[in-house]
């Protein structure tokens, strides 16, 4: 294939992945987003999170903010897939002596930097839509499209990207880990199944394709580890993002729960540990792997088998 025909199989194939990966695990990324955002009374888990929304909302509260997902969390991933593979890619081809693991890790980090130029809008309108009940007093959210306009309105254009470099703290550290642990697990898969346990995966002097059930397995050992150790992060990012809108009096769930405001993310960790103790920083912590697990596992799965199912249809048609 030529390099523009390389571009478009990762285009589509990580396109095709991000929808469907969104598709399905939307209501556990809502859980996840009620789960860590101040409540009253809180929320006792994820099972709580989903009966209690179900009970009071509906089905359809579990996607809300999913327009804001398709419209710009698509493009997003494309963004988020293809620079890491090209970052890659350059990095092992144009230096010498550095270690797998930094590659993966600086790949993985530099993705989400450039990705997250689309993710934080379509983030904060996400997770506004997320955390608001309907019950509540105050502006409410009628979608995506009405939340744009209205933090437009009262926030004006910066209020997207006033979170930019938490959302980076939160998602540039789970990405890097993620690779660099997802990379992993596909070395040793291909030293398994050459037969010798090594770190080349070949056999026969070909490459070996990783199996299906491989690539489900190690996307979703790589998901829950970087999932886990990044959730205070993630906890501070959302926290962070949801009282810009009570400072702009935007409805939101911590307008009355008596929170702090947080003056940035080590603050707000540092005030919830004071608060709640080691606990309260992994709030949230068992939804968000039960979320990632699950979108990873599906994400990179999907990106893997279409890259392939593209890459066989464009080659048929030469």
């Amino acid at each position: 294939m030529t390099s523009s025909d390389t571009i478009t199989v990762n285009a589509l194939g990580s396109a095709s992945a991000g929808f469907i990966s969104r598709l399905l695990t939307h209501p556990l990324d809502t859980a996840k987003a009620r789960l860590q955002a101040p409540a009253n009374p809180p929320y006792k888990g994820t099972i709580d999170v989903l009966q209690r929304t179900f009970r009071s909302e509906g089905f359809f509260a579990f996607y809300r903010g999913f327009g804001a997902i398709v419209v710009g969390g698509t493009p997003g991933t494309v963004m988020y897939l293809c620079s890491y593979d090209y970052v890659k890619n350059q990095m092992s081809s144009s230096v010498s002596g550095i270690p797998e693991f930094a590659i993966h890790f600086t790949a993985g980090m530099l993705a989400e930097t450039f990705a997250c130029i689309v993710y934080v809008p379509v983030d904060v309108v996400k997770e506004r839509l997320q955390v608001q009940r309907v019950k509540e007093a105050g502006i409410i959210y009628h979608g995506s499209y009405d939340a744009l306009k209205k933090i437009i309105t009262y926030e004006g254009m910066g209020g997207f990207y006033k979170g930019y470099f938490a959302t980076l703290a939160s998602f540039g550290p789970f990405s890097a880990l993620y690779f660099v642990f997802y990379e992993r697990i596909k070395t040793l898969s291909r030293g398994f199944l050459s037969g010798n346990n090594s770190d080349n995966g070949t056999k026969h002097g070909q490459t070996i394709d990783i199996p299906f059930h491989h690539t489900i397995l190690g996307s979703a050992a790589a998901g829950a580890a970087a999932s886990w150790l990044t959730s205070p992060l993630d906890m501070a990012k959302l926290r962070l993002q949801i009282q810009r809108g009570v400072a702009s009096n935007v409805s939101s769930p911590g307008s009355r729960s008596g929170e702090p405001l947080y003056t940035g993310m080590m603050d707000c960790l540092l005030k919830v540990y004071k608060q709640k103790g080691f606990y309260g920083l992994f709030r949230g912590a068992g939804a968000r792997v039960i979320h990632y697990v699950p979108a990873m596992t599906v994400t990179m799965t999907c990106y893997e088998e279409f890259q392939r199912f593209y890459s066989n249809l464009l080659m048929s048609k030469q």
